[in-house]
Parts: C-alpha cells; structure tokens; sequence
C-alpha cells in the first residue's frame, strides 16, 4: 500500500460533491480527492483505504497519530488497506475464515472504509462506526464480516478503520511516556481510534452522513474499546450513542473485561518487553523490525508476558471505565449492550460437564460462608443435577452480572440501556459443540451473512433481517424498535433481559427471586 499524507486541519462543506450514484465520482475530502466504486450492491458507493493519519512509522512509532500532508491527484479508493501489524490465523477453533484477518500487514495501517447508500451530501443520514475485536491482538477492517455494504442497505452511512495493535498499539514505556507532552503513553491504538472519529466528525458529511448522528459500535476488544471512548474526555462530541457487544458491561469480574492496568504498572511491563527484546533505550526498540518486535522470545511461557491493551494513562483515559461512570464523568449516550449464550461457558471451548463433587467443590472455593446457600439454590446431588446446575448458575450470574452493570450505570447517567442475550447457532458442522459462541452474532447484525459460505437458512435470514434492523433503528434514533419487530425495553426496574435470536423476547434475568438476591448480593461485594 503506497503511503499518502494529508492535513488533519477540517476542509470547508462546500467541498466539491457529484452524485453519489455516478461510477467513480469523486469527494474533495481532508487532504485531497478521492474516487470510490460501487459496491457488489450498486446502491452504496465504497470507498476503501482513505488515510486518516500519517504511517506511525519510524520516529512516530509509538506516537499519537500524526497529520498527513495533502495528496495530489485523485486518490482511487477501491481496495482496503494493509491490516495493522498481527499474527494472521487463518481459523481459530469456531473462528472460520470469515471472521480472520486475511491480508498483508503493515505499520503503515491507519486507512478507513466508507460504504454509503447516499445519494447527495444533503442526505444526512445516521453514521454507524465499526470498531473490531481480537483482543487488542489482531482484528482489520478488512474482514470479511465487518464489510459495511450489509447496514448501509439499512439507511446507514457505515465507516470501518483499522487501530493499531499488540505492542505496536498498547506499549507504554518510561521513556515514551518522557517524551510526551501529556506525560502518558500505552494508548497508541485508543488514539487511533479518536483520530478515526475526528476524521468523521470533519468529513462523513461529504458522503451523505450526519456527524450529529453518529454511533460507534464494536465486539469483545471492540466493545471494550467502545467503553473506553465513554470514558475518554478526548472523544467528548465525537458519537452519540454507543453499542458495545461481548465486552465490559458486567460487574464482579464476571464475562468479558480486562481491568485497565496503572501507567506505572505498564511502564515496568514496558521495560521487560524491552529487555526481552535486547534493546536498551527507546531508539533501540524503534530500531527494531515489526517482525522483531512480534517475534517470541524463545523458551518463554507467551501467556506470562505483558498484556498489551488500553490502560489507565491520566490522558486518554484518566481512570477505569466503571470509575469514570461512578464519578459521573463520562459522556453519556444511549448504549446497547449484551453478550451470547456460548460466552457463558467459556471463550474458545465448550464448557465441559463437571461431576457433582467437582461443582460442589468449586461452588465452595468461590462463595465461602454463602456455598450451601447457593447449593440449595442450584442442586447438584447428582452428575445429571450438576449439568443443569452448571448451565443454568452460569447463565444466571452472567444475566444478573450485565444487568447490575446498567443499575450502577443508571446513578450517574442519564441515557437509557437496552441490554440482550443472544441465543442462536450459527449453521455447520460445529453448531452443536459450540453453540452462540463468542461474535457468532456479528454477521447478524452487520447483515453480511452473505460474507460466509455457511448453509445458512430462511430462518437465519429472518434473524438476519431482525438484529440488522435493531441495530439500524438504535443507530438512527437511540431506541432499537420499529415497525415489525418484537417490542424491546429500555433496562428498567424490572429484572428482565432482551433474548434474541431463536427466540426474541424479554426473559427473567434467573428462575427465581432467590437466584437473583443471591448474586445481587455477591456480585456487589466484587468478588
């Protein structure tokens, strides 16, 4: 991918602007033209591969995203950009070949995507951001179920960017953290992303979209993301409601969060990553290949190396998210939020049966004095009890987890909650073993079943069409219903969830008040 350049300074809206319709028509954008290309729907316009900061490359490896200069000509954006530095996998246990990177990687990374199915800048249309998962490690805009096409045929002016990753977007180093004129560093890929939306903010008007309708959606790493740009003072004005899937919205350590470490915590994992790597200052380590960088250290454990992800840096995030939240500081949109039923026991397997003497002994090692309480609760007399004890105990916790997140959510914020449990199979060979697994709804609610050669079915494509058009309502207008659809309530305080998927309707958060006390009680000591 050639490198180009523009200036981040925001050109005027009286930018030159054809109709959205005509083949190759150009947009006069921050930094120079661009032409796009209809999409495999000829109803939305794409543009792929447009620049939103200068390659974080050399000296700004390990810099917040910098200005481009201008470019001349026209660029031709009709190809997605490299994907940012990772280790690409083809397949990852339920993760087939749709949900994978598959490109080239690069440092010079920092591209995004716009699919629009406006027809003049006048449009206005709600704009719906795209942030990936792959915990903080891997993920592109490039994959092929992120593709925009699917929401932008709901009325939605989409946007998808690639953020740096791994090393190259969350080290945080004493030196780094010197040279800053903020005093912090480790957050490389967070900026990214606030500069992504910046980008937005100055110019998805020239494709038909409203930069005062803006949503930002993301999974597992995205999600997290998401709530860390409700957190961060830097994205203040930037989106105006915020979907966050499989990633963060629990309480009690309980499902999908990492807690953000302290600045002075990752700079002391910083240095040993340097040490590791033979490199005694920070001019070493910029002097180092990606490849270098990425490379293993041999004969250590991988799993006890540093944790390279958003941290509590006193800039971009000046504190924890649920810290933020509880102070009040947070900027305050609609959120959708949930999680899957194949979550609930485990990421990257099914959860496998446990004996009644094993469940006896793990309730006893997590609940202390409150065990046999929960043993009365969940009966596990028997192996074949322990099964339904194990299920269901799980699904309870998680259930009741998300929700006391939105309760404690609800003391300082404004905005309302619509929270869901997703429950549906993907088709294959592996529905059964692993079931609504971990991002198994994306391609759902993206509306991009399309992007999978799965033998999906009529009733997949109903679902299809129900969880693309809850997004798109939300996105347009805070509040996911609309003509058709089963009716979905903001969290209130009613003790029910949003099912959806084979089933699409409210649920009880558990079986029984008890169950819910129960874990009300030990989930708020944060254990």
């Amino acid at each position: 991918m050639k490198k180009r350049s523009l200036s981040i300074l925001a050109l005027p809206f009286a930018a030159a602007l054809l109709p959205l319709s005509a083949f190759g028509q150009q947009v006069k954008i921050t930094g120079g033209l661009v032409s796009g290309v209809p999409g495999s729907d000829p109803s939305i316009m794409t543009y792929k591969g447009i620049p939103f900061a200068a390659p974080p490359v050399g000296n700004l490896r390990w810099a917040a995203p910098q200005p481009l200069v201008a470019w001349p000509g026209v660029l031709k954006a009709d190809k997605f950009s490299s994907s940012c530095v990772q280790q690409i996998v083809p397949q990852f246990g339920p993760w087939t070949y749709e949900f994978m990177t598959h490109n080239d990687v690069s440092e010079d990374c920092l591209y995004l995507n716009v699919f629009t199915p406006a027809k003049s800048a006048a449009a206005r249309l709600p704009v719906f951001v795209h942030i990936y998962g792959g915990g903080f490690l891997g993920g592109s805009a490039a994959v092929p179920i992120y593709d925009g096409e699917g929401l932008a045929k709901k009325g939605l002016v989409v946007v998808t960017f690639n953020y740096r990753l791994g090393a190259l977007g969350f080290l945080a180093h004493p030196e780094l953290t010197k040279e800053s004129p903020q005093h912090a560093s480790g957050n490389y890929g967070l900026m990214d992303q606030i500069a992504a939306l910046h980008w937005v903010h100055e110019n998805i008007a020239l494709f038909g979209g409203d930069p005062a309708n803006v949503t930002i959606a993301g999974q597992s790493a995205g999600s997290m993301s998401v709530h860390d740009l409700t957190g961060s003072p830097l994205a203040k004005n930037l989106f105006h409601r915020a979907i966050a899937q499989s990633g963060g919205s629990t309480v009690g350590g309980v499902g999908l969060a990492i807690e953000p470490a302290s600045l002075a915590s990752a700079e002391a994992e910083g240095q040993k990553f340097a040490e590791t790597k033979g490199a005694k200052t920070l001019a070493d380590l910029r002097g180092l290949s990606w490849q270098q960088i990425l490379a293993p250290v041999p004969g250590a454990d991988p799993m006890s190396g540093p944790r390279f992800a958003p941290i509590v840096d006193g800039y971009v995030l000046p504190a924890s998210f649920m810290d933020i939240i509880a102070q009040g500081k947070q900027n305050d949109v609609e959120t959708m939020t949930g999680g899957t039923t194949g979550e609930l026991g485990g990421l990257f397997a099914p959860r496998e049966p446990v004996t009644a003497k094993a469940f006896q002994e793990q309730a006893r090692k997590r609940y202390g004095d409150k065990a046999e309480e929960f043993l009365k609760l969940y009966p596990a007399a028997t192996d074949e009890q322990t099964q339904i004890a194990q299920r269901e105990s799980t699904r309870d916790q998680a259930l009741v987890a998300m929700y006391l997140w939105a309760r404690v959510r609800s003391k300082t914020a404004k905005t309302k909650v619509y929270e869901y449990l997703w429950d549906h199979a993907l088709p294959g060979p592996d529905a059964a073993k692993y079931g609504a697994f971990h991002s198994s709804e994306i391609p759902y609610v993206m509306n991009t079943l399309g992007r999978s050669d799965r033998p999906f079915t009529d009733s997949d494509k109903k679902i299809g069409a129900l969880m693309s058009s809850y997004w798109a309502n939300f996105a347009a207008t805070g509040n996911p219903n609309g003509a058709g659809l089963p009716a979905w309530s903001a969290l209130g305080a009613k003790p029910e969830i949003m099912e959806v998927g084979d089933k699409t309707d409210p649920i009880p958060l558990a079986g029984s008040p008890a169950k819910i006390a129960f874990f009300e009680t030990f989930l708020s000591q944060g254990k």
